[in-house]
């Protein structure tokens, strides 16, 4: 049986709310995959509750369902009915737990197709939430996966639960840190290859096999044909979206590198980028695609749909795009030793990259929960704009260049930057990459104190380390980033 891995804070958070005194309703929501239900099966170990999952179906039968559920726990009415008339009675139910002093537990996961069903559904609960629920010793959770309905309706202004939840938590993918805790014996190098293809969503790393290798997984679990991550794109593609080979082309835009609005639209051969904003935000709310902008950008930039750049927030879907679904044929002709190696092996280790930076980002503010900063900065994030960058062909030696900076940290006020740099490559961080850094921080503040780290693969070249040394720069070499929140920084 597979160990509960993670999702610490989440439990605390629920256990939390569930020692209160009064009544709680909770919604707890995120995307597919993300670990919802498994999270609240493992809340509710050793606690008498009520867990009903909800399915697409008529209203009649999920009320006859929700009934038999309900009245398998040694409720009054049970006594006398098969099924309750209606929500309200069902509903009501709750109060007639027999659970003692502790609390009346209930879960309704993916409760959204529940008011599909029956759109008065979350005004019955509104009636009876204010008219005993909430002053009585009750736990209702609410759980779903439809994001933009439960952040649109749901919770909504307008809708008639506004205001009664009294803890609302949006599920994310693990970090880093806990994601490789499914791989505890994997080298260094593999947890950041393995991250940076799976990302941190629990459904995903549970298909992976710990004591095969990484390209055996790779070729065994994504790319053969049968394997359940070789087509779980396109079924939650399917579940989500309509026009689902628009979609295709656009993510597979992003995965191979357009991040301009415009790149992406000509790549995905889209009539005009208001149209492809349209497909884009639906992506966003699903949480596939990120919108970024410079750490530094203003609220102007931002209202701009034009400006910003965008990304696949989704590691897994990075890596379908970029080598599963580009060689879509070729797989489906079993050809999958072909593809791994001459399409993914050589290029993984580039892919891996990016990825590095977000676990870069994960390290430092781990650092900073631990106050092992030189400050503490209010926003981190990658910075983009235009500076000076050294070029021996130009007359003067340098030129005007779009550049950007892996790692931003600003304290407050401005006054204090922490300049990242991450390199995940097979050499040592070289010297004149790091000159490369500091030509790049000519157009921040110039009285503001800068303090430079430097993540990398590889190690650093002696000259790096020797200039490093006392002064306001920190080498930080892969062993200590990966192994930072077990205590290896060795």
């Amino acid at each position: 049986m597979r160990v509960f891995i993670g999702r610490e804070k989440e439990l605390a958070f629920l256990n939390e709310r569930y020692e209160e005194k009064r009544g709680q309703m909770i919604v707890l929501y995120g995307r597919r995959r993300v670990g919802k239900t498994e999270t609240l099966r493992e809340f509710c170990k050793g606690k008498p509750h009520v867990f009903f999952s909800c399915t697409q179906t008529t209203d009649a039968m999920q009320l006859a369902r929700f009934s038999v559920q309900m009245l398998r726990e040694d409720v009054p009415a049970r006594r006398y009915i098969t099924q309750f008339p209606d929500w309200e009675k069902a509903f009501e139910t709750i109060l007639d737990l027999p659970y003692g002093e502790q609390k009346k537990l209930v879960v309704i996961d993916e409760f959204p197709y529940m008011c599909k069903g029956n759109p008065s559904i979350p005004s019955i609960l509104q009636n009876l939430w204010d008219a005993q629920l909430k002053d009585s010793n009750v736990m209702l959770i609410l759980c779903g996966s439809a994001m933009s309905f439960i952040e649109k309706e749901l919770l909504a202004e307008k809708n008639p639960l506004y205001g009664r939840a009294t803890g609302i938590y949006r599920m994310r993918e693990m970090g880093f840190y806990d994601a490789m805790k499914f791989f505890p014996d994997y080298s260094d190098e593999d947890k950041v290859l393995t991250y940076s293809i799976l990302g941190g969503i629990p459904h995903y790393l549970c298909q992976w096999n710990p004591e095969l290798s990484v390209g055996d997984n790779i070729k065994r679990y994504i790319l053969t044909k049968g394997s359940i991550l070789y087509s779980e794109v396109e079924f939650l593609l399917h579940q989500e979206l309509r026009e689902t080979p628009i979609y295709n082309s656009i993510i597979e835009a992003v995965a191979l590198g357009s991040t301009r609005l415009n790149e992406i639209s000509q790549k995905s051969l889209m009539e005009n980028n208001a149209k492809t904003s349209v497909y884009l935000k639906n992506l966003m709310e699903l949480g596939i695609v990120e919108r970024e902008f410079s750490i530094d950008a203003q609220l102007k930039e931002k209202a701009n749909m034009s400006r910003g750049t965008y990304r696949l927030t989704d590691n897994f879907f990075r890596f379908w795009y970029a080598f599963g679904f580009a060689n879509y044929s070729q797989l489906e002709d079993g050809d999958v030793n072909g593809v791994y190696e001459y399409s993914v092996k050589p290029m993984l280790h580039q892919f891996a990259s990016m990825p590095f930076e977000t676990i870069c980002q994960q390290f430092v503010r781990e650092m900073q929960r631990d106050n092992a900063l030189p400050f503490r900065f209010e926003k981190m994030g990658r910075w983009m704009g235009k500076t000076t960058v050294r070029d021996e062909k130009a007359e003067s030696g340098l030129r005007i260049a779009e550049t950007e900076i892996d790692l931003l940290a600003i304290g407050k006020g401005a006054k204090e930057y922490l300049v990242g740099e991450c390199k995940f490559k097979g050499h040592p961080f070289t010297y004149s990459e790091y000159l490369d850094t500091l030509v790049k921080l000519s157009p921040l503040k110039k009285e503001a104190t800068f303090y430079y780290a430097l993540f990398s693969e590889s190690g650093f070249d002696e000259r790096i380390e020797t200039e490093a040394y006392g002064g306001n720069v920190q080498l930080y070499p892969l062993h200590t980033i990966v192994n930072y929140k077990s205590g290896g920084m060795g």
